[in-house]
């Protein structure tokens, strides 16, 4: 009965439009009440959920994305983008893939890399005769490689609701490999979209107009080897790297790029706070819900609950992957990683799978979810910017959701593309 409560109050109030955060939190206080507990209980897992010091490299992190994004270095990223990929078929969308690649690398979000990305690049797709839809699908999916390649806060949140034993070191490897190819088959699809449609190619600038661009655009690209670098050597940890990625993204934009103004600090500071306030409130309501979960004994039952539909790997790891895009269409992916990573590690381990490698799928196919309807934040920010009903943008969107699903297949089948890059540096 424990289980209906929690579950039938979350769905109920998730139905009625509650914020997440109090939809999990209200759910774990009636389930509290209903065994007899003191509902305290609640506010100690609360507590706790966002005690662990990992959790503060959120924060900065968050703050240096918003810096990077008010500092103009998205647009000189977008810059050396175009340079490097924009005669290509499709030339702008693959200046948006490529950018996002590279932005990712400094933002660590899928929201902040859609909100750059997509406010520079969607409005000049547009002038250029590219359909709106194509640009929306492009920066929406090419947003998710934000959440693999380092520095990635989602990773932080998978190690710690693991239990805190899984490197965020070797987290932060394990997506550089799965970001590329997510990448690399994003391309191909847009490459493929843009043939069909008949979209041109831009012009390419020559060798000799690429220098400056590049140079140019170095000191926002240098992060990304200071934060993977560092926390990979060990000279730092995530938390030393996130304070550093913030007083350099300051400095970058201050002393180098000059573009920084009064005001632009003044907003993204405040960004920052709005943003770190809701998501160590959605952290803490999960690792409350999360903790009933283990106190109901939902993971052991879920092992034994696959065991009894098959004992072959492939088709546990494939029902899993469908089980989590669903959920991704429904919840955001804070909350998914905190209440999941408990009920489907131990499936996963028994079945033969290593920690590191399910945080490289858990991450892909819940940045899937961002960019699926009724609740994917990511498709919600671009549909927003290009000023167009969401509906509109999800029905052209399938090729794009297909070179994300056949990346996730290898990634999920394929342990090397997520443990080869990890065990390098061991």
């Amino acid at each position: 009965m424990e289980l209906w409560i929690l579950f039938g109050s979350f769905v109920g109030l998730l139905v009625l439009g509650t914020p997440i955060a109090f939809c999990l939190a209200i759910s774990s206080l009636f389930t509290i009440l209903y065994m007899g507990m003191p509902p305290v209980i609640v506010v100690q897992r609360l507590n706790s959920g966002i005690s662990a010091f990992a959790l503060l490299a959120i924060p900065f992190f968050i703050y240096a994305g918003d810096v990077m994004v008010r500092g103009g270095i998205a647009e000189k990223l977008v810059r050396l983008a175009a340079s490097m990929v924009g005669h290509m078929r499709g030339g702008l969308g693959q200046v948006n893939i490529v950018a996002s690649t590279m932005f990712g690398g400094v933002s660590g979000s899928a929201v902040a890399d859609a909100s750059a990305v997509g406010g520079l690049m969607i409005p000049q797709m547009r002038k250029r005769g590219y359909d709106v839809d194509y640009a929306v699908n492009i920066t929406s999916v090419g947003a998710i490689i934000a959440l693999l390649i380092p520095p990635s806060h989602n990773m932080i949140i998978y190690s710690i609701s693991a239990g805190g034993t899984i490197s965020i070191a070797d987290l932060f490897t394990a997506g550089v490999i799965p970001g590329l190819m997510l990448a690399a088959a994003l391309m191909i699809a847009a490459y493929w979209v843009a043939r069909r449609r008949g979209y041109p190619a831009e012009t390419f600038p020559g060798w000799r107009n690429i220098g400056p661009i590049v140079l140019n655009a170095i000191p926002g690209i240098l992060l990304i080897a200071i934060i993977f670098g560092g926390v990979r050597s060990g000279i730092f940890t995530a938390t030393e790297s996130s304070c550093i990625a913030l007083i350099y993204a300051l400095l970058v934009t201050l002393l180098v790029y000059h573009s920084m103004s009064w005001e632009d600090f003044r907003e993204a500071t405040l960004g920052a706070v709005r943003t770190t306030a809701m998501v160590l409130m959605v952290i803490g309501s999960a690792a409350s819900f999360a903790w009933l979960l283990a106190l109901l004994q939902v993971p052991t039952a879920m092992v034994a609950a696959m065991h009894a539909v098959s004992d072959n790997p492939i088709v546990i790891f494939l029902l899993l992957n469908l089980i989590l895009l669903v959920l991704g269409c429904f919840m955001d992916m804070a909350p998914l990683i905190i209440i999941t990573t408990p009920i489907f590690l131990p499936v996963v381990t028994a079945f033969g799978m290593d920690p590191v490698q399910f945080g490289a799928i858990l991450i892909l196919n819940l940045g899937i979810g961002l960019c699926t309807p009724p609740v994917g934040s990511v498709l919600f920010v671009t549909c927003a910017i290009a000023k167009i009903p969401i509906l509109q943008a999800v029905r052209t969107i399938w090729p794009f959701y297909f070179a994300a699903f056949v990346v996730l297949m290898i990634v999920t089948y394929v342990p090397a593309t997520s443990l080869w890059l990890p065990h390098l540096f061991h």
